[in-house]
């Protein structure tokens, strides 16, 4: 009985991995996402509206999650200060968990130059971040699979040893 009783445990704990990584790519897929979306309204709210970049960086972290939201309110007070943007964005890019691929692109972002040259900038950083979600989506069900493949096998081996 407390064999079966440990097995069960064993089990309901691999699934429990299996359950907090998906999460964790869930959540890193929706800051991307969500990512995204703030830098389209930026490059948006700079050719459309003609917003200072500091009260455009401000009024979008209102409304965005807590990662994305942080980024973007360093980026604005640093720019407020009169620090590089560039640099602070840079810095600020390093805390996220996204793939190297991802905190590549978003490093490449310069926001020095004119209004031109940050929309060219956005929108170049903007597609190879949807490439990237692309990607993702295209590898998803794999990496489901095989997590799970990996969490429940490793649990039955150790149930297995267990007995």
């Amino acid at each position: 009985m407390m064999k079966l009783a440990g097995g069960l445990l064993v089990l309901s704990g691999g699934g429990m991995i299996w359950v907090f990584q998906r999460r964790e790519r869930r959540h890193r897929r929706d800051m991307l996402a969500e990512l995204l979306w703030a830098l389209r309204q930026v490059g948006e709210g700079i050719r459309m509206a003609r917003t200072p970049l500091p009260r455009l960086l401000e009024s979008l972290a209102s409304r965005c999650d807590t990662e994305v939201s942080a980024l973007l309110l360093a980026a604005a007070e640093a720019a407020g200060r009169g620090e590089g943007l560039t640099e602070t964005w840079r810095r600020m890019i390093g805390d996220l968990p996204l793939s190297l691929r991802d905190r590549e692109a978003l490093r490449d972002l310069d926001f020095r130059g004119d209004e031109a040259h940050l929309s060219q900038e956005l929108s170049r950083v903007v597609r190879r971040l949807e490439e990237s979600v692309e990607d993702w989506e295209q590898r998803r069900p794999e990496e489901d699979k095989r997590a799970a493949a990996l969490c429940f096998s490793a649990a039955a081996l150790l149930v297995i040893l267990l007995i």
